[in-house]
C-alpha cells in the first residue's frame, strides 16, 4: 500500500490543478462555467514567477508562499481585493484558488508524504512550523 502513495498523491495533485478549478468554475460562475474554467486554468500561469527563483528554480519541499513575487502576501492581497470587482474576479478567485492549494499542500499545512531512506516522514516545517496552520 505504501508503494502506492506517491502515485496517489501526483494523482490528488494534477487533479486540483485540472478538475478543481472546473468545480469551482460551475458552482460559482454556473453561466459562464466553461469560460471561467479555461480562465482559472489560465491562472497557473502564474507559477511563471518561479523561473525567478535563485538558485533553483524548481525545489518539491519548498513553499512558494512568501518565497515567489507573484506568490508574495502583497500579491495575495490584489488578489482577494480582485474579488471585489466584476472584471476581475474569475481571475481572482483562480488565482487565490492556487494560493490555497500551495499554501495547503507545500507549506505544510496539509499532508505532505515524502519517502525518504525507505521510509515515511510528513513535512513539517513551512506554515506548521510556525504555527500559522490550525489544522
Amino acid at each position: 500500500m505504501v508503494e502506492y502513495l506517491p502515485l496517489v498523491q501526483s494523482m490528488v495533485h494534477y487533479s486540483l490543478h485540472l478538475l478543481a478549478p472546473g468545480l469551482i468554475a460551475w458552482i460559482f460562475f454556473r453561466k459562464q462555467w466553461k469560460k471561467a474554467w479555461l480562465i482559472m486554468l489560465a491562472t497557473m500561469l502564474v507559477d511563471l514567477d518561479h523561473l525567478f527563483a535563485w538558485p533553483d528554480v524548481f525545489v518539491p519541499d519548498r513553499c512558494g508562499i512568501g518565497f515567489h513575487p507573484l506568490h508574495s502576501y502583497p500579491a495575495i492581497a490584489v488578489y482577494a481585493v480582485g474579488c471585489f470587482f466584476r472584471p476581475l474576479r474569475i481571475v481572482a478567485v483562480g488565482l487565490l484558488f492556487h494560493m490555497a492549494r500551495i499554501f495547503r499542500i507545500a507549506c505544510g499545512c496539509g499532508v505532505w508524504v515524502r519517502f525518504e531512506a525507505g521510509g515515511l516522514w510528513m513535512k513539517g516545517g513551512g506554515a506548521h512550523a510556525s504555527g500559522a496552520c490550525t489544522s
